[in-house]
């Protein structure tokens, strides 16, 4: 199951249609079968795929590396800072052991802790004005 929304279930059925024009014979459309396919009709290789993300980040003028792995990695982070649930990261990543998906419960700690930094008033170095505190002594004093 991959979770996908409304525009990118339109941009699918547009490629695939633009795809089958290109490879008539070569696709059956069934569920075994490649979505992605390279110019012989094949299945994309991994190796192809951070290819393609290379030209993309490239011609964006980003000025840095993103890796597949990283967009993964930016995925889960974003769903556990929403409030998703660990098991649920579990499932769309396909890791098999929860201890692999948990690694990105410390980036969300991180990112609560910098919150916290920013909005903290103690944390963020605020000082608090200082209330006087009057002794009965000092009220007396006031008095003469």
């Amino acid at each position: 199951m991959v979770p996908v929304g409304d525009k990118a279930v339109v941009a699918l059925k547009t490629y695939l249609e633009k795809r089958n024009e290109i490879f008539p014979g070569n696709i059956k459309n069934s569920s075994d079968e490649p979505i992605f396919i390279n110019r012989a009709g094949a299945r994309l290789s991994t190796r192809s795929v951070a290819r393609i993300l290379d030209k993309l980040v490239l011609a964006s003028g980003l000025g840095k590396k993103i890796s597949p792995h990283m967009l993964r990695h930016t995925f889960a982070t974003h769903m556990m800072e929403a409030g998703a649930d660990l098991r649920a990261i579990q499932e769309f990543l396909g890791h098999e052991s929860l201890s692999t998906t948990q690694k990105y419960m410390s980036v969300t700690v991180g990112r609560l802790l910098e919150v916290y930094d920013k909005a903290h008033p103690k944390a963020r170095g605020d000082k608090f004005e200082k209330e006087e505190v009057h002794t009965r002594e000092d009220n007396a004093i006031e008095a003469k």
